[in-house]
């Protein structure tokens, strides 16, 4: 055993050391992309907070009808940013649902090609597989280490953090989707004389499309689940209420804060609950 420990694997020395060859080689990166996902979470910011209210819960209560077609989820999406309101989040709930949208939008632009790749190319996914299983399981207090190095504080390292956190969900589910279209369809497709790209577009993602949306709805799902956590490298939101709550020890606000989240988890997951629509 003393051989074993005498003899340790330098992995937090390695990894030192390549975490600092990129802050110096890749500054010129870290700082134009940060400039870019500054630009996006602002817009969202000002789409959100500028307008009343009120007139935000409108847009999204017709939001939800046109994409399910149903009054009571509509009805249920207006409700519950009225009691967001009625409790004094409002800022708090545009900040998350900002970080949300960043967040999905970064995540479906990255995952959904590289679905799309992997599923053709079993080789791919079969090297990838060990990369998402360390991306899913590695602590995500872990991805706060080098978020703050190359990004410092505010919202952009917690949005990188969690889009690390959340991006194999969508590869994963696109990966299915399309690896999972029937040998039937894509023989016809071909005897039809499609090509590979008319056969991805109106055979396969069709196809696959139930599957992609479920991985946007794990995007949002995982990404609500990131805002404590990013929280905690100065990003606004609900997880700022939550950690002082932490903090202070204070009940009441931990739960009046944490039953926000939960409503807003909710709205969102029945908006965006394609399949279920009638």
């Amino acid at each position: 055993m003393d051989f074993l420990t005498e003899n340790k694997i330098p992995v937090d020395d390695v990894a030192e050391a390549v975490f600092d060859w990129l802050q110096i080689n890749g500054a010129w990166f870290f700082d134009g992309l940060a400039i870019g996902l500054e630009a996006m979470i602002d817009g969202f910011l000002w789409v959100l907070q500028s307008p009343p209210p009120l007139v935000v819960v409108l847009v999204f209560a017709a939001i939800a009808y046109a994409l399910q077609r149903s009054w009571k989820v509509a009805l249920f999406v207006a409700l519950g940013f009225l009691f967001i309101l009625n409790q004094g989040y409002w800022e708090e709930t545009t900040e998350s649902l900002t970080l949300v949208l960043s967040a999905c939008i970064v995540c479906m632009a990255i995952g959904v090609p590289i679905g799309i790749a992997a599923a053709h190319r079993p080789r791919l996914y079969a090297w990838m597989r060990p990369v998402l299983d360390l991306m899913q399981t590695l602590p995500t207090f872990v991805y706060l280490i080098p978020a703050i190095v190359f990004f410092g504080i505010g919202m952009v390292p917690g949005l990188i953090a969690t889009v690390i956190f959340v991006l194999p969900a969508p590869i994963r589910l696109t990966w299915l989707g399309v690896s999972s279209t029937p040998a039937s369809l894509l023989e016809a497709s071909r005897a039809f004389g499609a090509t590979p790209s008319q056969t991805l577009w109106k055979v396969e993602l069709p196809y696959a499309f139930p599957q992609i949306m479920t991985g946007l709805n794990q995007t949002i799902m995982l990404s609500l689940s990131m805002v404590v956590i990013a929280a905690l490298v100065g990003a606004d939101g609900l997880g700022v209420p939550v950690v002082r709550a932490l903090n202070q020890v204070n009940t009441g606000l931990g739960f009046e804060s944490g039953f926000v989240i939960v409503v807003v988890a909710i709205m969102l997951d029945r908006v965006l609950n394609l399949g279920s629509r009638k």
